[in-house]
């Protein structure tokens, strides 16, 4: 088995415009998404090894530290027998239900 970080990025603006949108509307949309990330997940329990939520961001660069924001939701740790099996198990995933939400497959490895 490979080992696989996947991140589930959404555009800031898509998170500013949901923000936006009537509690109302909210609740019954992300219970939707919620359900259909949880019917995803059961589907594919064997390949997943952790999900974990992303938070606020921090960028360092050679200049110091600031505050700042990045499309990266969630990330999850996952095994398969490959690369493009990894990655195809997400085609169709519900997070696609954001708008410009994109999923990256990243090989990892120990060093």
């Amino acid at each position: 088995m490979n080992t696989f970080l996947v991140q589930f990025i959404a555009p800031v603006e898509a998170v500013d415009d949901w923000a936006k949108v009537s509690p109302e509307i909210k609740e019954v949309e992300e219970k939707k998404m919620r359900d259909a990330w949880n019917v995803w997940t059961e589907a594919h329990a064997e390949i997943i090894k952790e999900t974990t939520a992303a938070g606020k961001t921090k960028l360092v660069t050679a200049n110091g530290v600031e505050d700042h924001r990045n499309g990266l939701m969630l990330y999850s740790i996952v095994e398969a027998e490959s690369h493009e099996a990894a990655a195809k198990a997400f085609e169709g995933h519900p997070h696609f239900g954001i708008p410009g939400a994109t999923i990256e497959v990243m090989a990892i490895r120990k060093m």
